[in-house]
Order: structure tokens, then sequence, then C-alpha cells
């Protein structure tokens, strides 16, 4: 026998026709659950300036900025 002939029969054997939609299903969830679980990190992140807006307002008054020079390089 070749390892032609043994891959055919294998294939052969192996092969089943099932329902492959519930086979598969299960795919579907664990993307969807690595989706939520990435949302939900993604969320975790919302509103983070405010909460440490008094760090942010110390850092103004620390470090006045002349605002003709703040932009894109402009002048």
């Amino acid at each position: 026998m070749t390892l032609a002939t043994i891959l055919a029969l294998a294939s052969a054997e192996a092969e089943h026709h099932g329902n492959v939609q519930a086979e598969t299903f299960i795919f579907g969830l664990i993307a969807f659950i690595v989706f939520m679980a990435l949302g939900l990190v993604t969320l975790s992140y919302r509103n983070v300036a405010n909460r440490h807006s008094h760090k942010a307002e110390a850092y103004a008054k620390a470090h006045p900025v002349d605002q003709a020079q703040v932009g894109h390089g402009h002048h």
C-alpha cells in the first residue's frame, strides 16, 4: 500500500455525516467568550482620566506652558 492509499482509506473511515453546526458550535462559543472578556478589559479603562484629575491639575500647575508654543509646531 502506498501512503496515498492509506490516507484515502483513513479519511473514508473517519468520514461521518453528523450535524456540523453542533460539532463546531464550541468554537463560536469560545470566540464569543474571548471577545466579551476583551470588551470588559476595554470597558475597565473608561473614564480613567477623570479618576485622576487631581494629578492632572497638579501637573498642570507644576509645568506651566506658554499657550503660544502649544500646537503642531506652528508659530
